[in-house]
């Protein structure tokens, strides 16, 4: 039987994904936020991510012009944002040409603008002048662009995951009903057709209870594995299940070809009691997530496809509102130092996955403990006990009559709380610094009836 025209557009269509999963890249890259009021300027924070870091890219939540300014000439590729509110005013393109006259040309090409990201999980608020506006502002930026001469800065917008109709098997998935015609049908059309990225925010952290609450899949530690008894591919991680959800309902509107770019995933690794934000989770999910993307290897439906990838976040951010987790994504604390090892610095250990640690031998305790180095003065551990017992480490024990209240002195108490956060936070070294006065010891310091777990 000879091609139809049909048949030969169909073989076109595949030609030109096998090429063009063959010729992106994979890139790791970050989400630098800045709600707090600790955080170093961000010319330091520019040399810090070009000169210690493996990223390539970050993506800020505006268009902050002291941010644009430090990332200039450093070769970092720079991902802004439109505020939600700022989309309808956008469809008119006087307005569209304002505004990439007033963020996007001063400080391009010097700084190497890659994305627009119009507005943030638009969908996820639902407000419907933003969600009604959220196209027609995309082609009135991207015509913007296109009249003063830049072409190779691409207009898209970041998707959370409440996109899909109710999840089944990923192969299955496809967009809302009420939003697949009126925004999915012509956004990707669009992206397709300016070689754009469809932006989404994966976070397996926020879909626990769409995986069956399976902590250890969804922190690519293995675990049980999900079927799809309908493409016959078996997952080993929650990752790749919400990448080939998104990727099936882009090809239910034929267009699975468009590339995907993750906008934002990430763990938290401190939270209110009884939550999975642990260092020992987030250190899974995001060491495991780098190898991942850097190998390059794809999805179960989407194989050797590579994809570009912005962890969030750079810095924990003191300053943002809601439950404790919010304000501890972060890989870095505000002085640099990481949070944990997440295998992104260059001189750093590469990344390791938390393996069971070996049982003593008989006669050995083989336990370590968090306690306050000799040369902190009394100052320094007050104030590192007074964080400790804020983050919700059980402080009950050196309180007034309890058993490890006395010594009542800085020195002691400070050692109890410190070795309590460090054992709530999976025992890893950086659970133990308190701004450099703890240290690690294997020496019991449990005395009388204070027992040290």
């Amino acid at each position: 039987m000879g091609f139809t025209t049909l048949s030969l557009h169909h073989l076109f269509l595949l030609l030109a994904t096998v090429l063009h999963q063959f010729t992106s890249s994979a890139a790791i890259g970050v989400n630098y936020g800045m709600v707090a009021d600790n955080l170093p300027p961000p010319s330091e924070v520019a040399n810090f991510i070009k000169t210690k870091t493996i990223f390539d890219s970050v993506k800020i939540f505006d268009c902050n012009p002291d941010v644009l300014r430090a990332f200039a000439d450093s070769g970092i590729s720079v991902t802004v944002t439109v505020p939600n509110a700022e989309i309808p005013s956008l469809t008119n393109i006087r307005a569209a040409r304002r505004w990439v006259n007033a963020n996007i040309k001063p400080f391009y090409p010097q700084t190497k603008i890659k994305y627009i990201s119009v507005g943030n999980e638009v969908l996820f608020f639902n407000t419907p002048e933003h969600v009604n506006n959220l196209v027609p502002a995309i082609r009135a930026l991207n015509r913007a662009l296109n009249k003063v001469g830049i072409h190779d800065v691409k207009v898209t917008t970041a998707h959370a995951l409440n996109i899909f109709e109710v999840i089944t098997l990923p192969s299955l998935t496809r967009f809302r009903n009420d939003f697949a015609k009126p925004v999915f049908a012509p956004l990707l059309l669009f992206l397709g057709k300016t070689k754009s990225p469809f932006m989404i925010n994966p976070y397996p952290y926020f879909e626990l209870n769409t995986l069956g609450n399976n902590l250890d899949f969804a922190v690519f530690r293995g675990g049980p594995g999900m079927f799809d008894k309908h493409s016959g591919k078996t997952y080993t991680n929650a990752f790749d299940v919400l990448l080939d959800r998104t990727f099936s309902a882009m090809s239910a509107l034929g267009c699975g070809d468009v590339d995907i770019v993750i906008g934002e995933t990430g763990w938290p690794s401190m939270s209110d009691a009884g939550n999975v934000a642990t260092v020992e989770n987030a250190l899974s999910y995001n060491g495991n997530l780098v190898k991942e993307i850097l190998a390059g290897k794809g999805t179960p439906l989407m194989p050797n496809r590579k994809f570009e990838a912005y962890i969030f976040g750079l810095f924990n951010e003191n300053q943002k509102s809601g439950p404790l987790a919010e304000r501890n994504w972060g890989l870095f604390r505000p002085d640099y130092s990481p949070v944990y090892n997440a295998g992104v610095l260059r001189d750093g250990q590469p990344f390791v996955p938390a393996q069971p640690q070996p049982q003593p031998t008989p006669g050995q305790s083989g336990k370590k403990f968090c306690v306050a180095k000799p040369e902190a003065n009394d100052g320094q551990l007050q104030a590192a006990l007074d964080w400790a017992c804020s983050q919700g480490t059980d402080c009950g024990p050196i309180q007034p009559s309890a058993p490890c209240a006395e010594p009542a002195t800085a020195r002691s108490r400070a050692t109890f709380a410190m070795n309590s956060y460090y054992r709530n936070h999976g025992e890893v070294d950086s659970a133990c610094d308190f701004s450099g006065t703890a240290q690690i010891t294997t020496v019991d310091p449990s005395y009388g009836n204070c027992h040290y777990l």
